[in-house]
């Protein structure tokens, strides 16, 4: 058993800037994040981009923690590691198209303020 851990932090206004592009916002949203993670982003209204950006920051977080389980870093996309909150809110990670039997457990925490989004991951892996 090994635990594993990663952690991001990325500028909110950068990830605004990527969706907001008028060429390529469109695209980046689609090729990042899933259609259950733009509804919920989208229904944050003014602080929309601070839970882009939070997501964004997960999404490489897990990338980190997991990365040695990876045959390469092409073999696992933007759309393959889905962050929804439960019930309780809390941000849960799901891993698509990845044998993750190699996980025994994930956990994932995520904060921003006005400037930054932050997101730290612990795996336990066997």
């Amino acid at each position: 058993m090994k635990i594993c851990c990663g952690t991001d932090i990325i500028e909110i206004e950068r990830i605004k800037q990527s969706i907001e592009d008028e060429k390529t916002g469109e695209t980046f949203k689609n090729r990042v994040y899933t259609q259950k993670e733009i509804d919920y982003c989208e229904s944050k209204k003014l602080q929309k981009y601070q839970h882009y950006a939070a997501r964004f920051a997960a999404k490489e977080a897990v990338f980190k923690a997991i990365s040695e389980k990876l045959e390469d870093k092409y073999s696992i996309t933007w759309q393959d590691i889905e962050i929804l909150n439960n019930e309780q809110g809390k941000p849960q990670i799901k891993i698509k198209n990845m044998d993750i039997k190699t996980i025994e457990n994930i956990d994932l925490s995520i904060s921003h303020c006005k400037s930054y989004a932050v997101a730290t991951v612990v795996g336990i892996m066997k």
